[in-house]
């Protein structure tokens, strides 16, 4: 206001100023001249000088007039303009102070401040996401859902965005079937988005949607979303699952068509072929995987492996006993393969040879097992005392076995 002031002033004196020298100029002519206009009937004479001062005041006022007349006009969009950038430099502390009250914890404050402020903001869409943050550490659900429709109105060109911070907050709010429903969203929009990815993985696992891990693998792996030893564990993890859910509805069926799916380099790892015995035995099936097993055990010998073929209903038990007795020479001090063959050559009506097994086997590591296997061959052939003996040495191990686990726990 004050420069233009000094503007109209000095434009005023430069007026003067040029008026004062032009008449001091013609008043030195001994004829200054005169002026004389006609307009019809009407005519005007004056004199050069009163003409000249006249015409340089009136382009004055003429001047200052129109430029009047422009600043009046001006005015309202310069008021607009003016409120706007006001708004707008409001909003901006408005967001770096909800910001930092996010940041201090104060949730309620945040979400005050940047509610209030984001319409006039040139970045709505982050008041809504940090007011819809803000709400849901209070733990007010319905605010949040309600900031983030808000900001999806603001910024329509940002679902990922939006559709990422919804799904991070129910995620964060065990919400985990809402998290779902957008990221399957969110990833038809954009498959290989890293971000998307990552939460699909972790909601599947809250989930426990192993056949949607299974289904991701690959998205994870050609995107580099986890490392390779990562997605090696998950794979792994996801098939052991699989088969642990295919095992619970005993359908040798399915656990079959299952097992043809997993990749080879998953099968021979420690405890996934177990996972497989274990659910076809429990199926009924064992009999139809018990060359596989065998074949499994010849290659890598383990203890579990040895323990699922002993306890396969075989329709061929000499030819169990057979296989079984092979590996004795390999493993003769193996006690879980000694208990085995006692077993099994107890199935064979050989109870001479079964107690050599199982009283061998008690020697090298004496099990429950052993002890009621032995105990029942005793009983059956009419030794009451011999049996009564190996139930009690059974049952004074797994006494102590309870006693060393509880122990453990304590």
């Amino acid at each position: 206001m004050m420069k233009s002031i000094l503007y109209f002033l000095g434009s005023l004196g430069l007026a003067t100023l040029t008026a004062f020298v032009v008449s001091k100029w013609l008043s030195g002519f001994d004829n200054p001249g005169y002026v004389l206009i006609g307009i019809g009937q009407w005519s005007l004479e004056t004199s050069l000088v009163f003409f000249s001062v006249s015409l340089i005041l009136g382009f004055f006022a003429f001047y200052v007039f129109f430029r009047s007349l422009g600043w009046f006009l001006r005015l309202p969009k310069q008021i607009t303009t003016r409120s706007k950038n006001i708004k707008f430099n409001r909003s901006q502390e408005a967001l770096i102070a909800g910001l930092v009250d996010s940041a201090e914890g104060n949730w309620e404050k945040a979400e005050t401040v940047l509610i209030k402020h984001a319409s006039h903001s040139g970045a709505p869409l982050i008041h809504y996401l940090t007011a819809a943050r803000a709400a849901q550490s209070r733990g007010a659900f319905d605010k949040r859902d309600e900031y983030l429709k808000k900001a999806a109105d603001q910024a329509p060109g940002s679902d990922v965005a939006i559709g990422l911070t919804q799904a991070e907050l129910h995620l964060s709010g065990h919400q985990f079937e809402q998290a779902l429903e957008t990221l399957t969203r969110l990833h038809s929009i954009d498959p290989t988005h890293a971000t998307v990815l990552k939460l699909l993985h972790q909601t599947y696992q809250q989930l426990g949607d192993w056949e949607g891990i299974r289904k991701l693998l690959p998205a994870l792996n050609n995107n580099k979303i986890l490392m390779e030893a990562e997605v090696k564990l998950l794979e792994t993890e996801a098939f052991s699952e699989l088969l642990k859910q295919a095992s619970e509805k005993d359908s040798s069926e399915e656990i079959q068509a299952l097992w043809a799916e997993i990749p080879a380099h998953i099968k021979r790892m420690q405890g996934i072929s177990a996972i497989y015995f274990a659910a076809m035995i429990n199926a009924g099936a064992g009999a139809e995987i018990e060359r596989e097993l065998a074949d499994v055990l010849s290659v890598n010998w383990d203890q579990t492996l040895l323990a699922l073929f002993g306890s396969v209903q075989s329709n061929d038990t000499f030819g169990q006993l057979q296989i079984s007795e092979q590996w004795l020479s390999r493993h003769p001090d193996d006690a879980v393969l000694l208990t085995i063959l006692g077993k099994l050559c107890q199935k064979c009506q050989d109870p001479q040879k079964a107690e050599f097994y199982l009283s061998k086997s008690i020697a090298i590591d004496p099990t429950v097992q052993a002890y009621q296997l032995l105990g029942d061959l005793y009983y059956e052939q009419g030794n009451k005392d011999k049996a009564s003996e190996c139930y009690k040495n059974g049952l004074e191990l797994a006494s102590s076995e309870i006693a060393k686990d509880i122990n453990a726990l304590s």
